[in-house]
């Protein structure tokens, strides 16, 4: 589901529609893609419900359990944003279950000339909440 702020969802769809109706896409050269779940699909390896308050419960993940080290799972937006300063911001939600497999949650801006600049990065999240 989209809402007028521009990149913004709440992934509340159906199956794998997310990509289109949020405007993001799977990138084909990674190791893993990342999936669209609800908390019920995940049992106790993930949260018990999504951050919003209310009716939302979807969210997407993805399973480091079967991954070796270095392996990516990577989206990106399909619409470009112009640079700003203190005008265009990037905020999100995320839920990272420890494990030995846990790896790092890592958000990039890709510069005119494809040049990847890391933005932020976490590799942990050591409250068991959003």
């Amino acid at each position: 589901y989209y809402t007028s702020i521009p990149g913004s969802c709440n992934f509340e769809t159906q199956d794998q529609e997310w990509t289109s109706v949020c405007g993001l896409t799977q990138d084909c050269d990674d190791d893993f893609d990342w999936n669209i779940s609800n908390s019920g699909v995940m049992g106790q390896m993930g949260p018990p419900t999504d951050h919003t308050p209310g009716k939302g419960q979807r969210f997407l993940y993805v399973n480091s359990s079967a991954q070796n080290e270095g392996n990516r799972a990577r989206i990106t937006t399909t619409k470009f944003f112009p640079a700003s300063l203190g005008v265009c911001r990037v905020r999100f939600w995320f839920w990272m279950f420890a494990s030995k497999q846990t790896g790092v949650l890592k958000v990039y801006t890709v510069e005119e000339h494809g040049m990847d600049i890391l933005m932020w990065s976490s590799s942990r999240n050591e409250e068991n909440k959003w």
